[in-house]
């Protein structure tokens, strides 16, 4: 079976790697998309509309897509916009919850905190792996504003429009995409079906990729029958 990935906000794929080698090993035909302005060049300031556009380019109609945090914001906004557009949605620490609160404030403290130990070998994977935050840090202007952006248009999405039957997996250690926004997304999807994984935090594809695998494997078999 295929299945279109869009990442999160990172400038690599790198991270990714292991779970992708063994998608591939369990038979499924992946596809990791390059998001513009991050693993795609580019010096646009992109908007939330504009990122939809290029999924409905990128992913064929009636195609099984992933979207892990940000990119889980783009597959929500996407299936709002075309509720016909995919067979299935699965959702890994999706962002699209809105929140009046300081965390996203935190989220990026806690990012140019790392940003000095950036140069040293293996520091920058520990400090993605530990809060899955570090390449907000080293944004340029242009994706600073996309941010900026991406989080505004939070407060535009209605969830309950998304009507394409969807698979939450959530990390309860996440704490960029709190267990509180799962909950409160499962609540607004009209078929959605949600599970939490104890030990996993907003980076299970770096600290647990075979039980990622698993997970993302058990609903594509589901799937077949």
């Amino acid at each position: 079976m295929d299945l279109y990935i869009i990442h999160g906000w990172t400038y690599t794929t790198e991270y990714w790697d292991e779970t992708l080698k063994l998608l591939k090993k369990a038979g499924v035909n992946v596809h990791m998309l390059r998001v513009p302005g991050l693993t795609e060049p580019s010096r646009r300031t992109w908007t939330i509309d504009e990122y939809v556009e290029w999924a409905d380019r990128e992913i064929p109609n009636g195609a099984v897509a992933l979207g892990h945090s940000n990119g889980g914001r783009i597959l929500l906004n996407l299936c709002s916009k075309n509720p016909k557009k995919l067979k299935h949605l699965i959702l890994l620490s999706a962002a699209g919850v809105h929140e009046k609160s300081a965390k996203k404030a935190l989220i990026h403290a806690a990012a140019k905190a790392g940003k000095p130990f950036k140069k040293v070998p293996g520091v920058n994977k520990v400090f993605h792996r530990l809060t899955g935050t570090t390449d907000y840090g080293k944004a340029p202007e242009n994706m600073k504003k996309t941010l900026e952006n991406m989080l505004s248009s939070d407060k535009k999405l209605d969830i309950s429009t998304v009507t394409t039957k969807t698979d939450i997996i959530w990390g309860q250690k996440d704490n960029v995409t709190p267990p509180r926004q799962a909950h409160k997304m499962a609540g607004r999807l009209p078929h959605a079906e949600l599970e939490f994984f104890d030990d996993w935090n907003h980076a299970p594809y770096i600290n647990h990729p075979k039980e990622l695998t698993e997970a993302i494997v058990k609903i594509l078999n589901k799937l077949k029958k």
